[in-house]
């Protein structure tokens, strides 16, 4: 019989150790086997993606190709610069192909393509093999084993995986791959559209990396930043399976820290070296199986002869959480992402509500400025002027270096949802998809629904505070001086509340404190005042959570969908409540349908760009989304503007 052609299609597995997926194609002990990655122009345009992430992935792709030609020098990673829906159907044909073999993902977006895609192969008499390896359990198999509800509590997690059974040891890497065959791509590339590009205002250049099929030098090597059209990354986070093993090794050597860790005890304020491990963004591209991970630090607890700790606090501990968020993604689909039709998503009356499309049901990228405080407020959080240096220090670290700790994610999560400023959560996960190297769609939703008490965890009365938190670990605020270093000179006494110093203090140190910004006044530095009083504020958003928690809403019950809602709070209570009818957040039941793509994201139909007052609406509920809805690409001077249009 003839021996098999194999297609690998590498996706967040990038890595040769540990794959269950690549085991199974190398199984097939194929004629040829194609290593490759269709660069989807889904993630190019229509997800947030951040310079540093984008080089996080260019350093895996081009470590894991470097490792095929070590052991094969005839082969390495082939990125072809297609769609896989449309790449697919030509590749089968021109290559002859079998077999196609990948990895398993229960993210929304995937699982529509991946269905998409072994239709497409079915359709052309090709095998397909799917394998899972992403988690330490088949996200489906622990919703099978919790009666078919999505996993919300590690406790769910640990008894459904005593039903399924030991977690396997990891796979040695191969130490032979076979060649691939032909590499003639001699079919026409379809060109995808570029509008809406939601990372546009990022690049420097237009993007370029659609050019040619096999790249511009026709070898399929991964795009630049370059051909992106983006600057250079800030980050010093490095991608890559050698490096991924390297700093495994490197923390299991140190048999204490990793028998010992416990998450809550690490200290929010390190830097060189981080408190925590920072392999979370591996694990997210697969550089490092997360399997590896286990059994690595498994191996060090079981032989150490101390007291060791346990899950969930412990190294392991932390990886069912993650499997804990991608068993509820499984289970909710694309609801999981959003607060509208999630049954397990508490229903907070939130400033900034998503636009809702109403076909759809699925919040697209437009949101409502119900309140222009609100989004002043949300706009000086993301770029870290809040006056308040623990959060300011946190969000521009973020945003340089595309990672914090954990707890400092929960701060400034608290700070912008149910600690402050009452703005929804979907506002705070969109900015963390953006500049997060480690960003993964099932635990950035999960853990903005943690910290904001919609699902998950509902002690809202507990509140990280910017001033007294960060005193524990970093009394005299090196961690600030660090990413706010323009209150360097403050002393400790003033570095977490700069605004209480002595005016001929802060003119001593080089500091003003006053405005909402950040600059230079003369030969003084400035930094801003706090934007609001945080005591007060916080009493506000906990009388309004309570309130909230009060009426019991879920995404997904009748009053929410149909506005209706609103008869169950005060017009003056927080968040864009006034009224008494009327859909859910910013869908407004006036708005016509062909203002919504297919994807259910509203169209821009207007002739022009309309001012920013124009576009806040003033906060009317009522108002057309065309007034009411920001484009949360065309953010002053902060953001570049994008135009959406209609999807041909």
């Amino acid at each position: 019989m003839t021996k098999p052609r194999a297609i690998y299609w590498f996706r967040t597995d990038l890595r040769l150790h540990d794959s269950p997926a690549l085991k199974a194609a190398l199984d097939l002990k194929p004629e040829c086997l194609y290593p490759i990655w269709t660069w989807d122009p889904h993630y190019v345009y229509r997800a947030k993606v951040g310079v540093n992430r984008w080089q996080f992935l260019l350093d895996c792709q081009t470590d894991l190709s470097s490792s095929i030609t070590k052991i094969n020098p005839k082969s390495k990673l082939h990125v072809i610069r297609e769609a896989p829906q449309t790449l697919f159907p030509k590749l089968f044909k021109a290559w002859r192909i079998s077999h196609l073999i990948f990895e398993k993902d229960t993210d929304a977006y995937a699982r529509d393509r991946d269905e998409s895609v072994v239709e497409l192969a079915r359709n052309a008499g090709v095998q397909v093999i799917i394998k899972t390896g992403r988690t330490l359990y088949d996200p489906d198999e622990l919703v099978e084993h919790t009666g078919r509800k999505p996993t919300m509590s590690i406790s769910q997690v640990q008894a459904a995986g005593k039903k399924i059974g030991e977690i396997p040891r990891p796979i040695p890497a191969p130490k032979s791959l076979p060649d691939p065959g032909d590499m003639s791509i001699d079919f026409e590339q379809e060109h995808p559209p570029t509008d809406p590009d939601l990372n546009a205002h990022d690049r420097t250049e237009s993007d370029k990396s659609y050019k040619s099929l096999a790249g511009p030098n026709s070898d399929f090597a991964p795009p630049t930043l370059e051909e992106l059209g983006f600057p250079p990354a800030t980050s010093p986070h490095r991608g890559g399976e050698t490096v991924a093993l390297e700093m495994l090794s490197s923390i299991t050597s140190d048999k204490t820290y990793t028998a010992t860790f416990e998450k809550p005890k690490t200290a929010p304020t390190a830097f060189e070296p981080a408190a925590t491990t920072v392999l979370s963004p591996h694990l997210h591209f697969g550089s490092l199986s997360v399997r590896e991970f286990f059994w690595r630090v498994q191996d060090v607890v079981d032989k150490y002869k101390g007291k060791a700790s346990e899950p969930p606090t412990s190294l392991t501990g932390q990886l069912l959480f993650r499997d804990m968020y991608f068993g509820a993604q499984a289970h909710l689909g694309h609801a999981f992402a959003q607060t509208i039709g999630n049954s397990h998503c508490r229903f907070i009356p939130w400033h900034l509500p998503s636009v809702v499309s109403p076909t759809s049901m699925r919040a697209g990228h437009d949101y409502q400025i119900d309140d222009p405080q609100a989004e002043e407020w949300f706009q000086r959080w993301k770029f870290g002027r809040t006056g308040f240096p623990w959060i300011d220090a946190l969000m521009r670290q973020l945003r340089q270096e595309g990672w914090i700790h954990h707890l400092g994610r929960h701060a400034v999560a608290c700070f912008l949802t149910r600690g402050g400023c009452y703005i929804d959560w979907e506002r705070g996960a969109e900015v963390f998809e953006e500049w997060l190297v480690d960003h993964e769609t099932a635990c950035n939703v999960g853990n903005w629904q943690w910290l904001s008490c919609t699902a998950f965890y509902s002690q809202f009365y507990r509140c990280y505070s910017p001033i007294a938190f960060p005193k524990k670990t970093d009394k005299e605020g090196q961690f600030v001086k660090r990413y706010c270093p323009e209150l360097e000179n403050f002393p400790d006494k003033y570095i977490y509340e700069p605004w209480r110093a002595p005016i001929a203090d802060q003119k001593a140190w080089g500091c003003l404190i006053k405005g909402d910004t950040c600059g230079e006044d003369g030969e003084y530095k400035v930094y801003p005042k706090p934007m609001f009083d945080f005591p007060t504020r916080r009493e506000v958003c906990k009388q309004a959570m309570k309130k909230a928690y009060s009426v019991g809403l879920h995404g997904n019950d009748q009053q929410v969908l149909d506005g209706t809602w609103r008869k169950l709070f005060d017009d003056d209570a927080e968040g864009p409540t006034d009224g008494k009818d009327g859909p859910v957040g910013a869908m407004i039941d006036d708005v016509a349908e062909e203002d919504y793509d297919d994807h259910g994201e509203m169209v821009d139909t207007s002739h022009g760009e309309e001012s920013e007052g124009k576009q806040a609406g003033q906060g009317g509920n009522r108002a057309s989304p065309k007034k009411a809805a920001h484009k949360r690409k065309a953010q002053g001077t902060l953001d570049g503007v994008v135009k959406r249009t209609k999807k041909n």
